[in-house]
């Protein structure tokens, strides 16, 4: 199987200070760490919701980022989901093979030395997918 689990959802923030705040301090996730991913123009949060459940907050970093366009088309909310891989470039490649709409056809670096690429939402029935492989 290509796909070996859910890696974590991606929710979109205006405010990540304050959204920290609420998923630690109110629903009492546990805040694993914050990065800044200046080449996605984003700075994330990630969070542990279980053993292997996972939750990353994103904020912009300027009008021009995707997370910024995603926040004002539809504001604040589940922006994606991630699943995790073994072998990102064979993932890619037979997606490309089945026809899926690739918006990475090659990975790109992620959070804490992940590789990442993003499958388009109009291949998945409107939820944009984000391929992670672990290092």
């Amino acid at each position: 199987m290509l796909i070996e689990a859910i890696d974590h959802i991606g929710i979109a923030v205006k405010n990540l200070n304050e959204a920290i705040g609420v998923y630690r301090d109110v629903l009492g996730f546990r805040l694993e760490g914050v990065h800044t991913l200046k080449e996605r123009k984003v700075k994330v949060a990630f969070f542990s919701a279980g053993d292997e459940s996972r939750i990353e907050l994103q904020e912009p970093l300027g009008g021009d980022s995707p997370v910024a366009k995603f926040l004002e088309t539809r504001g604040e909310g589940i922006q994606h989901l991630a699943v995790k891989v073994k072998d990102i470039e064979a993932v890619l490649e037979d997606f490309k093979k089945k026809g899926v709409t690739l918006i990475d056809e090659k990975p790109k670096s992620g959070a804490g030395g992940s590789r990442i690429a993003f499958i388009h939402p109009k291949s998945t029935h409107g939820v944009l997918l984000e391929l992670v492989e672990k290092p």
